[in-house]
């Protein structure tokens, strides 16, 4: 398997975004973790204090033979709302701000290309930041695969639930 890539996706709370992509075929793993901050090493409350310039992110495996970085950014951009600046709903701060971290040149291009055309969808402005991939670190283990472990807890059930919902209606060909 070494023709594996990496995507980063930071769109609100991980939990959500790190449900979906694991059920997606061809993503052969998936971390919650940090990105694109100032703090080494930093740990869920400093992300949650808004002050180490993180956001909370999601970072994948996959294969590109079975699944396009294409694809995968189609799906991130159903899991969250591309036009609210530092923020998704009730979650507020730069940690849950809308970004692509891209790992090469192609990436970049491919996220600045289905920005671009998400904006045709929204009256809004689509603030999705597009930014090289700095160093990423993994959330604290309770993070990872958080909604299956912990499926009726209240955030869990009232506003993941339907996002997953939706992201298996409209892309049930390309799931596990």
């Amino acid at each position: 398997m070494t023709n594996l890539q990496k995507a980063t996706f930071g769109g609100g709370c991980f939990w959500c975004i790190d449900a979906a992509f694991r059920q997606v075929n061809g993503v052969i793993e998936v971390r919650s973790g940090y990105c694109g901050g100032h703090t080494q090493q930093p740990t869920y409350q400093e992300i949650c204090q808004g002050d180490t310039g993180h956001a909370e992110v999601v970072e994948l495996l996959f294969d590109p033979q079975v699944i396009s970085y294409e694809q995968l950014l189609k799906m991130f951009f159903v899991l969250h709302d591309p036009t609210q600046l530092n923020r998704q709903g009730n979650d507020v701060g730069t940690q849950y701000r809308s970004v692509i971290f891209y790992h090469d040149e192609q990436q970049q291009q491919l996220a600045k290309d289905e920005v671009a055309m998400q904006q045709g969808y929204y009256s809004d402005e689509v603030v999705t930041e597009i930014s090289a991939a700095p160093a990423f670190y993994s959330a604290e283990s309770y993070h990872q695969d958080y909604y299956s472990n912990n499926p009726s807890q209240g955030y869990c059930s009232i506003l993941i639930a339907p996002k997953l919902a939706k992201f298996k209606t409209q892309f049930s060909s390309l799931l596990k």
